[in-house]
């Protein structure tokens, strides 16, 4: 196997003219080539902006869902390696310079995943599940692809995936506000995710789940230690939950296949 040399990365956004300048700065220095693909539907200075550095390729696209937007964008790529990267995340000082070190060698993996840390409502958080959040960002093309999910898309690798040292940042919910601006589009898409694989939301799903969930992160994954934010996280990650359950029962309704609150098995109801 060849060095890797150089590298493309990816980036896909929307109304993102707050995060795209730390983004593309963070990249500068060991990233060769950035695709940008901004959403037509985009309603700030996003384009404008990233446009405006030299190492990068912005396009205005329509959006065909997050996974399909990011074949768009890779299909454009120069380079065989590729790092994708949200616009509201941040290759670290320590990331980049071990990028840089990683291109002078003979890769011994198709893949390497990250340690991902998130900011939330101005805290990193450690603990509750989140730290050290693995995400697969590095990629050899040819033994890359993104999976067909409609959120939380994630990359398909043929081969072994190996782990580079240090962070990416990811500043995921400034405020409260925008938890919840993102929080009714994710849990319609994982519902649809969800149905397509002919899932069924049970009692169990809308009761259990909930709250295991906050036991998990608040508990088992040590989400205390994270303090209020931590609390805070864990409840509105089992508001999620609930809510993407409920969702998936309301599109059963619709095709007449849905659990009866008065049962506990499955029926499918009379079309009328």
């Amino acid at each position: 196997m060849s060095k890797i040399e150089k590298i493309s990365s990816i980036v896909i956004a929307k109304n993102e003219e707050k995060n795209i300048v730390r983004c593309i700065e963070s990249q500068l220095n060991c990233i060769d080539e950035i695709i940008v693909l901004v959403d037509k539907m985009s309603t700030d200075k996003t384009f404008e902006v990233a446009s405006s550095y030299d190492k990068v390729i912005c396009k205005i696209v329509e959006w065909k869902g997050f996974a399909e937007t990011k074949k768009e964008a890779l299909a454009l790529t120069t380079f065989n390696w590729v790092f994708w990267i949200d616009a509201d995340e941040e290759i670290t000082d320590k990331l980049c310079n071990e990028l840089i070190a990683l291109k002078e060698t003979e890769p011994e993996y198709n893949a390497y995943k990250v340690a991902r840390r998130a900011f939330f409502l101005d805290k990193w958080i450690k603990h509750s599940g989140w730290y050290p959040d693995y995400v697969t960002r590095l990629f050899k093309k040819i033994y890359g692809s993104f999976d067909e999910s409609k959120v939380h898309e994630g990359l398909i690798i043929d081969g072994e995936i190996g782990t580079l040292n240090y962070d990416l940042n990811h500043y995921t919910d400034p405020t409260i506000k925008h938890y919840f601006e993102k929080f009714n589009n994710y849990t319609s898409l994982a519902a649809e995710d969800m149905k397509s694989k002919g899932r069924i939301a049970t009692i169990f799903d809308i009761l259990m789940r909930p709250p295991f969930k906050f036991i998990k992160m608040y508990f088992l994954q040590l989400g205390f230690l994270d303090g209020l934010h931590g609390f805070v996280l864990s409840v509105f990650s089992s508001a999620y939950v609930f809510t993407k359950y409920c969702k998936l029962w309301e599109l059963n309704k619709e095709d007449k296949i849905y659990v009866d609150w008065n049962y506990t098995q499955h029926r499918k109801t009379e079309h009328i």
